[in-house]
């Protein structure tokens, strides 16, 4: 049985700090999102194969507490960025680290991939850590809403575990044209695909 003071910390943010976008963060995250103690490895394996320009307009699909869309504010500061994620306390926390961060260049929003998003947005760069468990039905709309959400010439950087790599490759290749395997890691797979100009 834990004590009360057990509880109390349990309750209590979980705070790190991470190297991101070139700056060093502090992230507040909490039990229940994914990875809260530390960036994954997914993750940080995505973000070294990332290449985001000063000036781009950055979307992170399924945010959680942020860490791939305040990376995208830090290394694109005259662009924008939008973080979204479809667990309320995701967006709280992924909004609560950019203003502690003070990286006023990006929002966070609730929304089931685009289905919140203005239909008028238009992306340089999507970056994701795809869930293993997102299902196929849920993937394919989201890989056809990311190509139809990027400008011509923008890019879906995605990580995904192994097991999907082929599954990526086949898909990405069927919507975008194209596929390109950046790294693939003893657990995980940076893809790339591009929208033609």
């Amino acid at each position: 049985m834990l004590t009360p003071d057990q509880l109390a910390a349990l309750r209590r943010d979980i705070v790190f700090n991470a190297e991101l976008g070139g700056r060093n963060l502090t992230l507040h995250s909490t039990w229940g999102l994914f990875s809260p103690r530390e960036i994954d490895e997914g993750t940080r394996l995505l973000l070294t194969h990332l290449q985001v320009q000063p000036d781009d307009d950055c979307f992170d699909l399924g945010c959680g507490y942020g860490a791939i869309g305040l990376a995208m504010a830090a290394l694109a500061p005259r662009g924008r960025t939008l973080m979204v994620d479809k667990d309320f306390v995701a967006v709280d926390y992924a909004t609560r680290n950019l203003e502690l961060n003070r990286l006023e260049n990006a929002r966070a929003q609730l929304s089931n991939g685009f289905d919140q998003v203005d239909p008028e947005l238009r992306f340089d760069l999507i970056a994701s850590n795809v869930p293993a468990k997102v299902g196929k039905e849920l993937l394919a709309l989201l890989l056809h809403d990311a190509h139809a959400r990027l400008r011509p010439g923008g890019r879906l950087y995605l990580v995904t575990i192994n097991g999907l790599r082929q599954y990526m490759k086949r898909n990405l290749t069927e919507v975008f044209g194209n596929y390109d395997k950046l790294k693939q890691g003893p657990h995980y797979t940076v893809a790339l695909a591009c929208r033609p100009d």
